[in-house]
């Protein structure tokens, strides 16, 4: 292995559509698991990602295109949903939601700055 960074690929599917694409993919392998077994046929799961830079920027767009084949009792179900989420582009071509050098955000609140309690 070598020492260049690496996307996150954890971080980036918890990212991409908000978390939704994660969600999908897992129903999506959950049933067409559950269909193979039941009807002895095969199935898939496919994930498709395209990235195209956004104007002169060090962000890309990112098309994520999932699609499922379902085995059932007498054929087959299908589906495809296609979802987009801008990304940054960090050091290495790494992929994230946000920039490298994106500062924290404090949201506590100063010390004896709370909620006040109505008597």
């Amino acid at each position: 292995m070598t020492d260049q960074p690496t996307t996150d690929i954890n971080a980036l599917l918890d990212d991409l559509d908000a978390g939704v694409f994660r969600e999908k993919l897992g129903r999506a392998l959950t049933d067409v698991a559950a269909g193979v077994v039941q009807h002895g046929k095969a199935g898939d799961v496919t994930i498709k990602l395209s990235l195209k830079r956004i104007a002169d920027s060090r962000q890309v767009n990112c098309d994520h295109k999932l699609t499922y084949t379902q085995p059932t009792a007498k054929g087959k179900k299908s589906e495809e949903n296609t979802t987009s989420t801008p990304l940054y582009v960090g050091r290495g071509g790494t992929l994230s939601l946000f920039p490298e050098e994106q500062g924290k955000f404090d949201f506590a609140q100063p010390q004896g700055q709370g909620t006040t309690q109505g008597a």
